[in-house]
Parts: structure tokens; C-alpha cells; sequence
């Protein structure tokens, strides 16, 4: 059964390991209600923000850096320049290096890509990567396998991956993901479960996954957090946001 308490807040431990908030979220391209999202993003106190759809075509780097600046967060990575994935951080977060990769072109479909960093709350060095992965099984399945390897030369003991998988968990590219890493969700279940669509959930085709001595404290929709309402989820875009809290081990 899923947890009802509050999310544990970000903070860093005496022994230098880093309490963290992580948020995966598909933002459609900022098409919505912009201020709805900035007001979601920024009551669930997020570290990271792994975004995917962010805007590709004219002033997109405009587009992201404005909802970065009203939810709080600054650009660390991604956009137009990893075809929608990236990544946002607060100033918590040290930058140690970042890379925005394209993966092949599926004839037929949406370029696809990997936003990825490698950055330092504390004592604790964390790869992170946000990905959006295809709609057809056979380009999800090649684009997993290369998702594992892009995290595995990151060069990291820890690491966090957040993304729209497009696929349900019994899915096989959802579940090879979860073999390798943990599925955030199901280690420790918190919030509401369904992520898609966001007028009425009734399936989880978005998650977390973080590598295995990372400690999961909380995942899942944050739809009690103080400040996030269901008007704003609703109207922000059309996938629920997922949340989570994570223990990453010091360096």
C-alpha cells in the first residue's frame, strides 16, 4: 500500500549522503497552461527536474529558461538539443558535467534523445538522465538498451533516470529498465500510482528508476503535496508529474 506521509524534504546528512526530490515530468511542449506547470513544479520542491517534451523549434531556449526561472530551477541541460529531453536543477546542485545525446532516427517516427549529467548535492555524486522513449515496441527496445548503456559509460557508482517510457510496467522495455535499476515506484510506493492521462489516470506509462544502493524514501503522483492542486494538474499538461524522494549514498 502506498505511503500517506509527507515526502521527505531535500537536505544532506552528517555522513555526506544527500536526501534529494527528483521530478519526471512531460511537459507537451509547454502548449498548456505554463503558469498551472511552474506552480506544480515548484510545490513539489524538486532538486532535479527531468522534463520531457520541452519546446524544440523557434526560441526554445527562451520557452524553457522562463518555466526554469518560475518553478525556481535553472537549465542544466537538454531542450532542442536532445530532441525534448532535459534537465533542470536548483542551485543546490553542482555541476560536474553535462551531454545531450541523439539516438537514432526510427524511419517513420519523432527523433528521439537522452538528456545527461553528472552532478553533486553534498558529499554525493549522482549521473542523472531524463529520456522519452518511442511508441513502438521495437524502437523502445533499441532505445532502452542504449539508455542502459549511455548510463552505464556516465562512469557513476549512483545514478537517476526519469522519463515518459510510453509503456506500461508488465511492458518489456519498461521492464528490463526495472531489472537493471530500481523502479522507484514499486520500491517504495507513495502518492497516486497513474500518471496518463492527466484529465483522468488509468495507467503508469511514466517513472523513476534510480541504481540499486540508492535508497528510495517516496514515488509516486504527488497528489497530496501542499500547494498542487488537481485544477493544476489537470490543466498543466496532459501527463501527471512523478515524484520522488531518494537517499544518495556520499561519494
Amino acid at each position: 500500500m502506498p505511503t500517506t506521509s509527507p515526502l521527505p524534504n531535500s537536505r544532506t546528512e552528517p555522513d555526506g549522503s544527500a536526501v534529494i526530490r527528483v521530478l519526471s515530468y512531460n511537459v507537451r511542449s509547454l502548449r498548456d497552461d505554463t503558469d498551472a506547470l511552474a506552480r506544480v513544479i515548484t510545490a513539489c520542491g524538486p532538486d532535479l527536474v527531468l522534463v520531457q517534451e520541452s519546446p524544440l523549434f523557434f526560441r526554445w531556449r527562451k520557452k524553457l529558461a522562463r518555466l526554469a526561472a518560475a518553478s525556481g530551477q535553472v537549465i542544466l541541460t537538454g531542450g532542442g538539443t536532445a530532441a525534448g529531453p532535459a534537465v533542470l536543477c536548483s542551485l543546490r546542485a553542482t555541476v560536474e558535467r553535462t551531454e545531450d545525446v541523439l539516438l537514432p532516427l526510427t524511419p517513420g517516427q519523432f527523433r528521439r534523445g537522452l538528456a545527461t549529467a553528472v552532478v553533486r548535492f553534498a558529499g554525493a555524486r549522482l549521473g542523472v538522465v531524463s529520456c522519452h522513449l518511442g511508441l513502438t515496441a521495437a524502437e523502445r527496445r533499441e532505445h532502452g538498451g542504449l539508455l542502459l548503456d549511455r548510463l552505464a559509460g556516465l562512469g557513476v557508482e549512483h545514478a537517476v533516470v526519469g522519463g515518459d517510457i510510453n509503456e506500461r510496467p508488465d511492458g518489456a522495455t519498461f521492464g528490463r529498465l526495472a531489472a537493471a535499476l530500481q523502479d522507484c515506484r514499486t520500491a517504495a510506493p507513495w502518492g497516486a500510482e497513474h500518471t496518463f492521462p492527466a484529465t483522468g489516470p488509468d495507467r503508469r506509462i511514466d517513472g523513476i528508476f534510480a541504481t540499486k544502493a540508492v535508497e528510495v524514501l517516496g514515488c509516486g503522483v504527488p497528489v497530496d503535496v501542499p500547494g498542487v492542486t488537481e485544477a493544476d494538474l489537470r490543466a498543466a499538461t496532459d501527463h501527471l508529474p512523478v515524484l520522488a524522494a531518494l537517499r544518495v549514498p556520499a561519494a
